[in-house]
């Protein structure tokens, strides 16, 4: 994929775009930059103005100055999908650093923001969400901030990585024996029929899809509870899934050596899924991609 790239309000292809990148751009040299992740469905962003709400939260709390206001982005993006001829599943990836300037911990505060975004190929993973992952338990050394999409994840990367060569998919964190959330997606714990999340706070990143299956719970008319969960109540769940925008809802069917659910999917987690799915068809006949 990426025939074309978006830099800075421009459509350029890829060879175009690199000899564009400065060494002394502060997101390459200290992670000084935030992203976004959104889903393409049929070459269409999905929930798209919750992703974008959440971007330019994300640069106002790192006092970035944004280079672009909403409906020029929206306008930049869609020129972006169009230039590519994109219409298949995929990841839109929109990453905004805070600028180039001579190194230095003390940022200028009228630095011009540096942006591109990119179209990413990406099917649904249907093995991953019919038959589950694994995940192993963490300690959670991130920053205190996590519910800022920054550019800082070398902690997670470090994680995703270490959790990969044991067979996991993905790490479980935990921080003061509560369970945070995953290394790149949130966590959900199911018990006598309630949905358990972590509350939104700096201790976790409050993921758009997240935010979605809350909404669905309620339409479903499942109890929910948006509160810390104990590490020792990951060994009594009835269910567990993780969220994330690529992935949508993932089961968990063993957590390091102990055994969720005998390894089978759980009931509510798959009445999630199908109204998930449910509320894709929907969207798609309300974009008049069906």
């Amino acid at each position: 994929m990426e025939k074309y790239i978006l830099w800075n309000g421009d459509i350029l292809t890829k060879e175009e775009k690199d000899s564009f990148v400065s060494f002394e751009d502060r997101g390459y040299q200290f992670g000084d930059g935030v992203y976004e992740v959104i889903r393409l469905y049929k070459g269409m962003a999905h929930l798209l103005g919750p992703h974008l709400e959440r971007l330019f939260r994300s640069m106002k709390e790192l006092e970035i100055v944004s280079p672009f206001t909403k409906e020029q982005l929206i306008d930049q993006l869609e020129k972006l999908i169009a230039k590519n001829h994109f219409d298949e599943d995929g990841n839109l990836y929109i990453q905004v650093t805070r600028g180039i300037q001579p190194r230095n911990h003390v940022y200028e505060r009228d630095l011009t923001a540096v942006y591109f975004a990119k179209i990413d190929q990406f099917p649904k993973p249907l093995d991953l969400m019919q038959n589950g992952v694994h995940v192993t338990v963490m300690e959670d050394i991130r920053w205190l901030r996590c519910d800022i999409k920054s550019l800082n994840l070398l902690p997670n990367v470090m994680a995703k990585a270490s959790a990969q060569r044991k067979g996991c998919y993905e790490p479980l964190f935990v921080r003061d024996d509560i369970v945070r959330e995953c290394g790149s997606a949130n966590f959900f714990l199911i018990k006598d029929g309630v949905l358990i999340t972590h509350p939104a706070n700096n201790l976790i990143l409050n993921g758009i899809t997240r935010m979605h299956v809350l909404q669905l719970a309620k339409e479903l008319t499942i109890p929910v509870e948006e509160r810390e969960i104990a590490r020792e109540e990951l060994y009594t769940a009835d269910e567990c899934f993780l969220t994330a925008t690529p992935i949508e809802i993932v089961p968990i069917t063993a957590i390091d050596d102990h055994i969720v659910n005998g390894g089978e999917v759980g009931e509510i987690t798959r009445k999630l899924q199908a109204a998930y799915e449910q509320s894709l068809t929907e969207w798609k006949h309300e974009v008049g991609l069906v």
